[in-house]
């Protein structure tokens, strides 16, 4: 699910929600029927994996050794077979083994997010928060970026503000504005123009792609005489 809404809308303040960072205005957050804020630090780390848009590791990290960092919620020995085995694995589905003894302040910024994203997923875990993971990525890094989350077999929110770029990769949208929910729909309806104008100033329309006739949403902001 994306999340989507102007800067201020409270996005992010949702997510941090979420991991306990911050306690709700009102109301209360349950995970799998228990209240989230029952869990210890340790069991929620265990369940729900966190992307920060401003996570700064230790730049002289190898790869390795910044993945493994996922594993702590669980306290394994450095020579567990298990988390070995998946830390490996997700080095591998994000496509940095050739990378992974190298240090991350010898990658570029779509290759570190993706370390990012495997120490995230490292934690085994069953929702993964994203706040914003595409910033400073060009179009080509922030498009393997969420294709290879999309490809996780977990539940993820991701902040998005590339509306364009949230369709393509979400199966539901939230559109949040002023703190408050507006639409949490399929893609079609939480961007429809009754929608995308009160809450961005936008229009769409929706068009062809000219080779190969794939629907393609066009926003455009209404000019005023």
């Amino acid at each position: 699910m994306a999340v989507i809404g102007p800067n201020g809308s409270g996005k992010s303040s949702l997510l941090r929600a979420i991991i306990g960072e911050v306690n709700p205005d009102k109301g209360t957050l349950y995970w799998q029927g228990c209240q989230l804020r029952h869990l210890s630090p340790q069991a929620r780390a265990r369940n729900i994996a966190f992307l920060s848009q401003n996570d700064i590791p230790d730049l002289r990290l190898t790869v390795e050794e910044y993945v493994q960092l996922g594993r702590l919620p669980y306290r394994e020995s450095p020579s567990s077979a298990q988390g070995r085995r998946i830390v490996d694995s997700v080095i591998s589905d994000t496509g940095l083994q050739p990378l992974r003894h190298r240090p991350l302040g010898n990658l570029s910024g779509g290759q570190r997010q993706r370390a990012a994203l495997a120490r995230a997923l490292a934690q085994s875990p069953e929702l993964l928060l994203l706040d914003e993971p595409t910033n400073h990525l060009d179009p080509l890094a922030r498009s393997e970026l969420l294709t290879l989350v999309k490809r996780t077999e977990v539940a993820v929110i991701a902040v998005l503000h590339d509306l364009a770029a949230a369709e393509a990769f979400a199966d539901r949208m939230l559109v949040i504005h002023h703190g408050k929910q507006v639409i949490c729909d399929v893609p079609e309806a939480a961007l429809h123009p009754s929608v995308s104008y009160p809450v961005f100033g936008m229009t769409s329309f929706r068009v062809a792609h000219p080779v190969s006739g794939k629907a393609l949403r066009i926003f455009e902001v209404p000019h005023h005489a």
